[in-house]
């Protein structure tokens, strides 16, 4: 079945290929699971491979309430019972990132390693302090604000037809939902997009991580919070913050020669 009905909200999933170890693939803000087209078929060679449009994106449902991060992560791991799945190695881009820490901090049982894609996590500085900010605009127009904010997330080698794809998610995903999980992700005490609670919430994940970055300085610290001594930090400057859809066919390179080293 292409979706499962978990109470208040209905997901949309995709189930590909077979093998001993299963990959969950979660999209970010904004996206959806269209946004793994270019991976699933190679990652289904070898692995089952999940894919998911968290609640209010794609072809998921949009409740009036509950668009955060926590809740997807409570959300997926339901997902994961469903469908008769016991532990994954779970892969996420951007708020899927935040998504992803938060099953492996709260579900450890359920995830044996982490793969997070410039991940939503982690701000300081200039960027954490210009957020209230942005929060207020997207609460005068959400739409506007969430196009104009996706503007960073490009380099000079970031195709055209992406920026458009992306453009066209956006568009596709109702107010509600954008609002309420970029403030869920950057708002608030508890906020885990904002340093250093992030700090603080990553040191509690104990499996191997591998994670991307375009910046080598947030990569350098995230490798600093690393508690498994097979985790790994990548860095690709010059890359957008899609750099997974930028760069395929390295990114598949470089997870699959990871999680063969890890099995």
């Amino acid at each position: 079945m292409a979706f499962t009905d978990l109470g208040d909200v209905r997901l949309f999933h995709t189930d590909d290929g077979s093998g001993d170890t299963t990959l969950l693939l979660v999209h970010g803000l904004g996206s959806d699971s269209h946004e793994w087209v270019h991976h699933i078929p190679s990652l289904a060679r070898q692995y089952r491979v999940i894919a998911v449009d968290v609640r209010g994106h794609g072809y998921s449902s949009a409740p009036e309430s509950g668009n955060t991060p926590t809740q997807m992560a409570d959300d997926l791991a339901l997902l994961c019972a469903a469908l008769g799945v016991e532990s994954c190695v779970a892969i996420g881009h951007s708020m899927g990132g935040q998504i992803v820490s938060h099953l492996a901090v709260e579900y450890p049982s359920l995830i044996k390693a982490l793969v997070t894609v410039d991940p939503g996590y982690g701000f300081a500085g200039a960027r954490a302090r210009n957020l209230p900010a942005i929060i207020e605009r997207m609460r005068e127009d959400t739409l506007a604000v969430c196009l104009r904010n996706d503007e960073w997330t490009y380099s000079a080698a970031t195709p055209e037809w992406l920026r458009e794809w992306h453009r066209r998610r956006i568009i596709a995903t109702p107010p509600h939902v954008l609002l309420q999980a970029f403030e869920a992700m950057f708002d608030g005490p508890d906020a885990l997009g904002l340093r250093p609670n992030t700090e603080e919430y990553l040191s509690r994940r104990t499996c191997p991580v591998l994670t991307f970055w375009f910046d080598p300085v947030q990569a350098a610290w995230e490798a600093s919070l690393f508690k498994d001594p097979h985790s790994k930090a990548v860095a690709w400057e010059g890359s957008g913050h899609r750099l997974h859809e930028e760069r395929p066919g390295e990114f598949l390179a470089v997870v699959t020669n990871w999680l063969r080293r890890l099995s």
